[in-house]
Formats: structure tokens, C-alpha cells, sequence
């Protein structure tokens, strides 16, 4: 058995019987509790990452919320200076910048992230809370692949993501 099959069972037992020991395990895995043991410490986050960039105002709870719901790995950063590098080093499946919380202009950090060789296939959805006509263009012109105003439906917000993520495995 591979090590991605050994995680996803590892974890398939973790989540049918979430007190199961790591003894368990192993007799049940047919393995030794050693190899448990590296396993357990070796797993990653296998979830679609998504890389929320704001100030953590209301909406921004609610829409991190939202996406814990339906159980996307979730990471906040407020600090917009280092977008570039964060986005860089968290390899994130989805980046979503608030046009109304950020310190600098979002559509420009869009335009790096999109002309940066390492992100540019990276997808990009703003939000807006300002729900203006120039802000959709703009959004769109600095290269992001999906644009959100306020007031933030929940539903519409989850379909957009996930039709933005399914769109980037293509």
C-alpha cells in the first residue's frame, strides 16, 4: 500500500471511530504502530486550500465561516504587503481579496499574483462590499477569475467557489 493510501485509510479510520488508538490502527492496517505513528505525523491537509486576504470585518467572519462549512482548509492574513510571498509559500487553491479591508489596492496584488510565474494559475475571486460596476471591471481586468459584491449570499458564495475551483482542475 502507498503512502497516500495508507493516509486516506489512516484518516477513514480516524473519522469512522475518532477515539481509535494508534494500536488500533496498526492491527486493523495490517502494519506496525510505528508506521502509525510516522504516518499520523506525516499527514498533510489534503483539503482544497483557500487564502482569505482582509482586515476581518463581519462579512469576512462570515464568509470564513461559510467555507469551514463545507470543509475547505481556511487561512487568514491581514497583512497585504507580503501577499505576493504569502501566496507563494501557502501554494493556496483559491485566493479571495476583499476590495474593502485591504491597506493596499487589491487589484494590483491580483496583477502580481497573476504575472508572478510561480502563482499565476492560481485563482483569484475578489469581494466587494462597494457593489460598484468599476470595481467588477476592474476585477476582471487585473486578471481575477471570479467577482463577488455585497451583500454576500452564502449559497452564491459557495457555488462561486466551487465552480471557480472545479474550473482551475481543468
Amino acid at each position: 500500500m502507498d503512502n497516500n493510501d495508507l493516509n486516506h485509510e489512516i484518516l477513514k479510520l480516524i473519522k469512522e471511530q475518532p477515539e481509535i488508538s494508534e494500536k488500533n490502527i496498526a492491527r486493523t492496517l495490517s502494519i506496525s504502530e510505528d508506521a502509525v505513528k510516522t504516518q499520523i505525523a506525516n499527514l498533510q491537509d489534503i483539503r482544497e486550500k483557500i487564502l482569505i486576504m482582509g482586515d476581518g470585518h463581519n462579512d469576512y467572519h462570515n464568509i470564513e465561516k461559510e467555507l469551514k462549512a463545507e470543509n475547505y482548509n481556511v487561512v487568514n492574513i491581514s497583512n497585504t504587503l507580503s501577499a505576493l510571498e504569502t501566496v507563494s509559500t501557502e501554494r493556496p487553491d483559491l485566493v479571495l481579496l476583499d476590495t474593502a479591508s485591504l491597506d493596499t489596492d487589491c487589484f494590483e496584488i491580483c496583477r502580481q499574483i497573476k504575472a508572478n510565474p510561480k502563482c499565476w494559475q492560481i485563482p483569484i475571486m475578489l469581494l466587494s462590499e462597494r457593489n460598484k460596476t468599476e470595481d467588477s471591471f476592474k476585477a476582471f481586468k487585473s486578471g481575477a477569475d471570479d467577482y463577488i459584491a455585497a451583500p454576500f449570499n452564502p449559497l452564491e458564495l459557495r457555488a462561486r467557489v466551487g465552480m471557480v475551483l472545479r474550473r482551475s482542475r481543468i
